[in-house]
């Protein structure tokens, strides 16, 4: 499983309270997606660097995202017509997280407010925009959150409550865990932190996800040449195929 280090450099975020700022960086900005790519987990770690003594009431808490690149999706309904599963209705979601990991220092309902999810788009559910439906359907969430389940297990959507280590009010740290059914793009990471519920401060970052090898090879000819990218892949069935039978026969005279 590849791991991926995060080194410290000290760099503040644009919303960062003028006594607090994040320090966080990363020691490598790519994830390389190989034929035996088998996931990956993330290691988030910094600090957060003060210039007056520690606030402890309210307490700091830290909210970590890691967003894959967004694309629209279609979510479909099926149901039971004369005994036959049959698609009836269907929601275009203008825009969803190909992959979103949510981590933080403890119940997300107490380390943010609702209005604050709102704004920053932290959440799940917050960060999948749904503007428009069909007139005939009338319970758009519902595709929203089946969504959310279907995605949820295959991997690609993930909660942590209470995942992000806090020490001291001033070193924190996080694993994410990322599938091996990663789309290729730009990966968005960004650090929050929250006092009582409010943002007080934010880093963002991101981490390039990209086929390499083999797999670079394969991806780019289907894309630009997609009928020799077709005659390859029959010709390597083919090679398969006779292969597999070729085995077969040697087993047999042995």
């Amino acid at each position: 499983m590849l791991r991926v280090a995060l080194a410290l450099i000290a760099l503040a975020g644009p919303l960062a309270a003028s006594d607090e700022e994040v320090v966080l960086g990363l020691s490598r900005d790519t994830v390389s997606i190989t034929t035996n790519f088998e996931g990956s987990e993330i290691l988030i770690y910094g600090a957060i660097k003060r210039e007056t003594p520690i606030r402890l009431d309210p307490t700091l808490e830290v909210v970590v995202t890691v967003a894959g690149p967004d694309r629209p999706v279609t979510v479909r309904r099926k149901e039971r017509v004369a005994g036959i599963w049959v698609n009836t209705d269907a929601v275009e979601i203008d825009s969803a997280p190909s992959f979103y990991a949510v981590a933080t220092s403890g119940p997300l309902d107490e380390v943010l407010r609702d209005t604050e999810d709102l704004r920053h788009k932290i959440s799940i559910p917050r960060a999948i925009r749904s503007v428009g439906a069909p007139e005939n359907v009338t319970d758009t969430a519902a595709f929203t959150e089946a969504l959310i389940r279907i995605r949820t297990r295959q991997g690609l959507y993930r909660t942590a409550e209470g995942g992000v280590e806090l020490t001291e009010q001033t070193l924190f740290s996080t694993a994410i865990d990322m599938p091996a059914n990663l789309t290729e793009g730009t990966y968005d990471t960004r650090v929050f932190l929250t006092r009582d519920g409010e943002v007080v401060g934010r880093f963002e970052t991101f981490i390039g996800v990209r086929k390499v090898g083999l797999e670079r090879f394969l991806f780019t000819l289907s894309r630009e040449q997609p009928l020799a990218y077709g005659l390859l892949s029959l010709a390597i069935a083919i090679a398969a195929g006779w292969g597999a039978s070729a085995g077969f026969r040697a087993l047999k005279r042995g």
